[in-house]
Parts: structure tokens; sequence; C-alpha cells
């Protein structure tokens, strides 16, 4: 395993400065770089620290924000004990269905909101009304956009 390039490097930071500005601790967007872009594509947590130079319980840390349901999975190899993390196949959309599904979530939580303020003036429910019709807009909307995107890729949709 060799250290990243500067070309690398330069690349995992930039994954992990986007992933920061998301409210993601920067050690865990440059574990997602590098496993982007790493070779092999499986590494174990040994390999990411080397390669990141990060101390362990740093990287430990991390991961357990990018597993599980994230788009990290771990993965053992057959004889060997060792722990390998990699980009799991259809781990982002995952991470982004999930992340939406939160959504049909708020937007109830928008509805009580509303309900609350039934009685208030317009103006006052303006903001709460707003959100509301966003999330329920996406919540209608995303569904039929994943199975579209699962369409392009040939596989089959989810249940």
């Amino acid at each position: 395993m060799s250290a990243p390039t500067d070309d690398e490097a330069a690349f995992v930071d930039e994954v992990a400065e986007f992933f920061a500005r998301e409210g993601l601790p920067l050690i865990s967007g440059r574990v997602l770089g590098w496993l982007l872009v790493c070779d092999p594509p499986e590494q174990s947590p040994a390999q990411i620290a080397e390669a990141l130079k990060v101390s362990r319980s740093s990287l430990s840390t991390a991961v357990r924000l990018l597993t599980p349901g994230g788009p990290v999975e771990t993965v053992r190899r057959p004889g060997d004990r060792n722990v390998y993390l990699r980009v799991a196949a259809d781990g982002w959309s995952r991470m982004l269905e999930r992340r939406y599904a939160q959504g049909s979530a708020f937007r109830r939580i928008t509805e009580h909101g509303l309900r609350v303020l039934q009685d208030a003036p317009a103006e006052r429910r303006e903001r709460l009304a707003y959100v509301n019709e966003l999330y329920r807009f996406l919540e209608s909307e995303l569904p039929a956009l994943f199975l579209r995107w699962q369409e392009t890729r040939g596989k089959d949709p989810a249940p």
C-alpha cells in the first residue's frame, strides 16, 4: 500500500471539505475521499490510518459515522481475521434514500407545527408552511426519481 499522491491527497481533502460543510467531521470526509480512490479498494483500518496519517482511535470514530447505512461498509476476507473497509456498491443511494426518508418524519413534524399555529395569523405560519410544502413535494417526487435511477443502472427497484 502506498501513500496517496499529491493529487490524491488534494482530492481527499476536497471531499473532506465538502462533507464538512454538510456537518460531517473532516476526518470522516477524508476517510470517504480516500476510500473513493485508494488501491486496493478495500483497506484495513491500519492502512487507512497510515495513508491519512491519523490515529486509529480518530479513524474508528470517523468510520462509525460512515457505517451502517452510510456509503462505507465493512468486509472480511476468507481466512483473514482483519476487517476491511470499502465504499459500498449501493452505499450512496442507500445513504440518500435514508436521508430523504427522514424528510417524511420532518414533514409530519411541520404538520404538527401548523396545527399548533392553526389560529395564528398567516404571516406567522408562512415560514412553517413553506417548509411543509417543500418536504411534501420531495416526499411525493423522490420515490419516482430513485426508481428511475435504479432503472438506469439496470437494477430491480427496491420493494
